[in-house]
């Protein structure tokens, strides 16, 4: 009996003291972490990693991947401002790598900072297809997936004593979370994978900021049908955790008619 009411109370305090919502979706989460702890543990992360990383020196898909990347941007930034959360724009600061990697993949770090892999660019033949990627590791970012992944694995790992924790001791904790979750560098070069249901959310508000930034969200299903065909067999790191290629599918072109009539798409 005490211990079922101590987990209702550390439930509760939960509740209190990081609850918030998603944007586009509305789906409910807890983030025991604030916005400036994930930025200061990620940029270090991002920065480790863009110091062993080498730039890709294909001018035009570079310059594909910034042209993207800024547009897509700069509509999920006119989306917040007109939905009550320009405060949030204060945690981006954009920016857009290709590098040279032969996986198919690419990753979003919390503050906006985007990598492209130039294994990923073979596959793409448009601004449109590279946009589905784009949009979707973006929307991983709005969305705070890594801020949300940090705090289940603190309670997980810490339980009810980092609510109360001293601030040096949760600064502990976030900074060894944080480097299981983020998990990139020289050997590695990917965050490890987001859960099933953040992937799945990452697809539907990713098509909703290609579209609000002008692309065309059709091309998704070809796209993904494309990176599916396209990987030899084996499964691309960028797709490992998402659900069967016929669910997420089928997923994209329900969800496609209500985007377009609400966003404009074209």
């Amino acid at each position: 009996m005490k211990k079922r009411k101590w987990i209702s109370a550390l439930a509760a305090l939960m509740l209190l003291t990081g609850c918030s919502s998603v944007p586009l979706t509305g789906r409910r989460q807890i983030l025991l972490v604030s916005d400036q702890e994930v930025l200061t543990s990620s940029l270090t992360q991002y920065s480790d990693y863009m110091k062993e990383a080498k730039k890709s020196t294909n001018k035009t898909w570079s310059q594909m991947v910034t042209r993207v990347g800024q547009k897509i941007a700069t509509a999920t930034e006119t989306y917040l401002r007109a939905n009550g959360l320009q405060s949030e724009i204060a945690n981006f600061q954009w920016e857009f790598n290709l590098v040279q990697d032969s996986q198919v993949n690419a990753f979003c770090m919390p503050g906006g900072k985007i990598v492209v892999y130039e294994g990923l660019m073979k596959l793409v033949s448009s601004d449109d297809e590279l946009a589905v990627v784009v949009g979707h590791e973006v929307a991983h970012a709005v969305a705070k997936h890594s801020n949300e992944r940090m705090s289940q694995q603190i309670m997980a790992q810490y339980g009810a004593a980092i609510l109360g924790a001293a601030t040096e001791n949760k600064s502990t904790a976030i900074q060894t979370v944080a480097n299981t979750v983020y998990g990139i560098g020289a050997q590695y070069g990917v965050m490890l994978p987001f859960s099933r249901k953040h992937e799945s959310e990452a697809d539907y508000m990713g098509l909703v900021f290609m579209t609000m930034a002008g692309y065309n969200p059709d091309v998704a299903v070809g796209f993904w049908q494309k990176m599916s065909a396209g990987s030899g067999g084996s499964v691309p790191e960028f797709m490992s955790t998402h659900p069967s290629d016929a669910t997420r599918i089928a997923d994209i072109e329900k969800a496609l008619p209500a985007i377009k009539r609400q966003y404009g798409g074209r």
